[in-house]
């Protein structure tokens, strides 16, 4: 069953597949910020009333699942929590790390898909991108 949304005059279900990478798709996300990252984005949408329904931080790129209410664009909300995580990030981890040029934490632009009918199956996707990885690079490594 559909969770609807509630709006003073609107009821919405409008989830979004969201995947978006570190600047040079620098391996950032791993250790202690890769687990810490998503807390942060979690904290930023809590602070917009955007619901968080599913994320996962891999290595050098980070899947979420969000219902983003239609009073708020997905770019501006996409670029809301990319700015802000990147403060953030810069401002609790990387001080003293200078190598991403400009303080750009975050790749330029993002990739976002509608959800729909296949909420269900987008969720076992971001669950399982770890498992999917480490099955493709033992492919490489067996020569397949």
């Amino acid at each position: 069953m559909r969770e609807w949304q509630s709006q003073a005059h609107v009821k919405h279900y409008c989830k979004y597949h969201v995947v978006f990478v570190p600047k040079y798709r620098k391996k950032a996300g791993c250790g202690t910020l890769r687990k810490d990252i998503g807390g942060i984005l979690r904290e930023l949408c809590r602070q917009q009333r955007i619901e968080w329904v599913e994320g996962y931080a891999m290595k050098d790129h980070m899947h979420m699942l969000l219902m983003i209410p239609p009073k708020f664009s997905v770019a501006n909300t996409i670029g809301f929590l990319k700015g802000k995580s990147a403060i953030r990030t810069f401002r609790d981890y990387l001080q003293v790390k200078r190598n991403f040029t400009g303080r750009h934490f975050w790749a330029r632009g993002y990739c976002v898909s509608t959800v729909g009918l296949d909420e269900e199956m987008i969720r076992d996707y971001i669950r399982s991108q770890e498992k999917e990885e480490r099955r493709q690079e033992q492919m490489r490594l067996e020569g397949f």
